[in-house]
């Protein structure tokens, strides 16, 4: 049965993706794209209570606790009752999805499967032009001479989130934390997984996914 409002999440790794994909699902289907970390932002900014909480332990570098970042969220989606929305970078952990659930229900999560090789050959190809932030990629894009910026001629330098090894431990870290909130999800019935190397590749299946449970704004066809 096709619903007028959607509430979805969109999960997947560093790299994997995520933000090619969700912006093409706001473009054809019209939902609200919640990002953690702007909702976040938005909190401190405004000086909620949520917010300031939350900053404080930014402030001493430390991770926010499940039950800030709950109530934060939360109180962000209560005011989009009447809209359709998708949730990128929460829930996180368990209690995160648990605490979601009881309040505010999804009908879907997407889960970008990209196999972990992939996605650090992605990654560790990336160059930066620190001064005004234009990224190369040895692949993809690369500069039109080797290890300097097109404009300046300045040289590039890889960011330490780029480099293999980092890329390798975030990855991992990301594994251990959300696969329980996966098998969560899985158990309710409202998983789907896509898998592939490419957003190209893995977005017409998304994109048909959607169209079953919920009308797109404008007809796209899709092989």
């Amino acid at each position: 049965m096709i619903s007028k409002l959607l509430r979805a999440i969109i999960m997947g790794p560093p790299g994997s993706g995520k933000g090619t994909i969700s912006t093409r699902i706001v473009k054809d289907f019209g939902q609200k794209h919640l990002s953690s970390g702007d909702m976040l932002r938005s909190q401190i900014a405004n000086k909620t209570a949520a917010g300031l909480a939350a900053k404080s332990y930014i402030d001493q570098g430390q991770l926010v606790p499940d039950d800030i970042m709950v109530e934060l969220i939360l109180s962000e989606l209560k005011g989009l009752r009447s809209e359709s929305w998708l949730l990128d970078g929460f829930p996180r952990t368990l209690p995160q999805a648990k605490a979601l659930h009881a309040e505010e229900p999804v009908e879907m999560v997407l889960n970008l499967d990209i196999p972990f090789p992939v996605i650090i050959d992605r990654i560790k190809g990336r160059w930066t032009h620190l001064a005004s932030g234009r990224i190369y990629h040895t692949e993809f894009n690369p500069p039109k001479k080797a290890g300097l910026d097109d404009i300046t001629g300045e040289p590039l330098v890889q960011r330490d989130d780029d480099r293999e090894e980092v890329v390798r431990k975030r990855l991992e870290i990301y594994q251990s934390r959300t696969q329980p909130v996966l098998d969560f999800y899985r158990k309710l019935g409202v998983l789907q997984e896509f898998q592939g190397k490419y957003s190209n590749e893995i977005w017409p299946r998304v994109h048909k996914f959607i169209a079953t449970k919920t009308t797109p704004l404008q007809y796209t066809e899709y092989k």
